[in-house]
C-alpha cells in the first residue's frame, strides 16, 4: 500500500494532500488537475474566470456557467437568504470597498459604505436550474464565494480519492481540513490543531480528535487592517457595512462535509459565544468550538473528551497530525 504527500500552491493558498492507496501518486495528480480546473472557473483574481465573467456581464443578460459553479452559487444563495444568517455571497462590493488583506486596504467613508449596501442583496441573484444561468437584477452586484469555496473543493477532492480507491486521505485547503480513514500514525483518530487566535499561525490552542470529518476555523485574526489605533478584521456584516462586532475571536465547526463547515463558520459568526454553542448543540451532525476575545474557550457537548487544550508552548507545526 503506497502513501503519497503532495503540496500545491493554488487559489492563493497552500494545499496539502495525503493519500494512502494502491495508486496514491496517480490520485494526487488527478486531484491537482481537478483543482487547476476549478481555479480557472472560480478564481476571484483572474479576469478570465467564469466568476469574473459574471461580474462583467451578469447584470446585462443571464450567463451560463459550469455545473460546479452554478451548484455552489445556488447553495450559497440558499444559506444567504436564511433568517439571521451572516453568510452573504452577494457581499463582493463591500469586500472590494474595504480590500482588507490587500495593499489598497482602507476604511471607507460612510457615504461609500451606504451606497454599496444597496448592492448586497442575495435575493437579486436570479438562477435558472434548467439552463444553469446566473443573472443579477441590479448593476454593480458582485459575488464573493471566498467563504465557502475551499470547503466545496475539499469535498470534491475527497470524493475523488474515495472513488479512486484510497484507503485513507487528508485534504488541507489552507486550513480547511478534511480526513478519511485512519491516520498514518497509530490510533484511529486524526488530531487537528485549532489555531490560537492570539498567537502567530501554527500555534494551536487545542487539538480535536476526528474521524471521517472536516474541521474549519474562521477568526478575526486572519486578515486585519490597523488604522488610527483601531483594528478592522475581514468578516463583515451586510447590514452595517463594517466588520462584525461581538465577543468571538474564532469559531471552529466540525462536520462530515467541509462545505458545511465553511457555511456555518460564516453563517453563525455574528452571534455571541453562548448563542453559537446553544444553537449548534441542537443541530444534528455538527459541532463547534468558540474562542472569545478574552481568551475563553467553549465547545459543544459532543466534543467533550475529544478536545485537548494545549499550553502556548506545546503546539503542533501543522493543522493536522498525519
Amino acid at each position: 500500500m503506497n502513501e503519497y504527500t503532495k503540496i500545491l500552491h493554488l487559489m492563493g493558498t497552500k494545499i496539502s494532500l495525503y493519500i494512502k492507496g494502491e495508486r496514491a501518486a496517480a490520485m494526487a495528480k488527478l486531484a491537482e488537475e481537478m483543482l487547476i480546473h476549478y481555479n480557472k472557473i472560480f478564481s476571484a483574481n483572474s479576469d478570465h474566470s467564469q466568476l469574473a465573467m459574471l461580474k462583467r456581464n451578469a447584470a446585462f443578460a443571464p450567463q451560463k456557467v459550469d455545473d460546479e459553479l452554478y451548484d455552489l452559487i445556488k447553495i450559497g444563495k440558499q444559506h444567504s437568504l436564511r433568517e439571521g444568517s451572516y453568510l452573504n455571497i452577494a457581499i463582493g462590493p463591500l469586500i472590494k470597498l474595504w480590500s482588507i488583506g490587500f495593499k489598497e486596504a482602507k476604511v471607507p467613508d460612510q457615504e461609500a459604505i451606504e451606497n454599496v449596501l444597496e448592492l448586497l442583496k442575495p435575493e437579486k441573484i436570479q438562477l435558472d436550474d434548467d439552463h444553469k444561468t446566473v443573472y443579477f437584477l441590479e448593476k454593480g452586484m458582485e459575488l464573493d464565494l471566498g467563504a465557502i469555496a475551499k470547503g466545496y473543493f475539499a469535498d470534491k477532492v475527497m470524493a475523488l480519492f474515495k472513488e479512486q480507491g484510497a484507503v485513507s486521505a487528508m485534504v488541507d485547503m489552507g486550513g480547511n481540513v478534511l480526513v478519511f480513514g485512519e491516520p498514518p500514525t497509530q490510533g484511529s483518530d486524526w488530531k487537528v490543531g485549532i489555531q490560537n487566535p492570539f498567537l502567530p499561525r501554527g500555534n494551536a490552542a487545542a487539538l480535536v480528535k476526528i474521524r471521517n470529518q472536516s474541521v474549519v476555523t474562521s477568526g478575526i485574526y486572519e486578515r486585519v487592517l490597523e488604522k488610527e489605533s483601531r483594528n478592522y478584521h475581514h468578516i463583515f456584516s451586510s447590514k452595517t457595512g463594517y466588520p462584525i462586532e461581538n465577543n468571538i475571536a474564532s469559531l471552529t465547526v466540525i462536520a462530515d462535509s467541509s462545505l458545511d463547515c465553511d457555511i456555518y463558520t460564516t453563517e453563525l459568526f455574528g452571534l455571541d459565544a453562548v448563542s453559537i454553542i446553544r444553537r449548534v448543540n441542537r443541530m444534528k451532525d455538527l459541532d463547534a468550538i468558540v474562542i472569545t476575545v478574552d481568551g475563553a474557550l467553549a465547545c459543544t457537548d459532543n466534543l467533550k473528551g475529544r478536545l485537548v487544550l494545549l499550553p502556548p508552548d506545546d503546539t503542533p507545526a501543522t493543522p493536522a497530525s498525519v
